[in-house]
């Protein structure tokens, strides 16, 4: 059976050949990274896609929203271009506002993806 993707996932890599996304989905439970893996592949799959899973921020930015295990909430906020949805940042939300701090993170990162 084939896949036929609308988007691919690659994950934002710094000048440094970091990658904070995955280092972040590494250090998870193991369940976790199972629900986070398959809104990803929803989105991977599905694209353009809208709420419950997936909403805007705005500049070109989008968060896919992910309810973990034992309540907590997670975003991963993506951007898409060339093909791809481009992983910049993943955090565990703990307010109901997703923290400036959070976004701009998420902003700066995209400025620097060069694909």
């Amino acid at each position: 059976m084939s896949e036929d993707k609308k988007l691919k996932v690659a994950f934002y890599r710094s000048r440094t050949g970091a990658e904070p996304v995955r280092e972040w989905l590494k250090g998870l439970p193991v369940e976790d990274r199972q629900i986070l893996g398959r809104d990803l592949r929803l989105v991977e799959l599905g694209w353009p896609i809208g709420m419950p899973l997936c909403r805007p921020l705005g500049g070109g930015l989008w968060e896919v929203r992910s309810t973990l295990a034992s309540n907590r909430i997670a975003r991963v906020i993506f951007c898409a271009m060339g093909g791809y949805m481009v992983l910049l940042h993943g955090f565990i939300k703990k307010t109901q506002k997703t923290p400036d701090t959070e976004l701009n993170l998420a902003r700066t990162r995209q400025k620097e993806v060069d694909l």
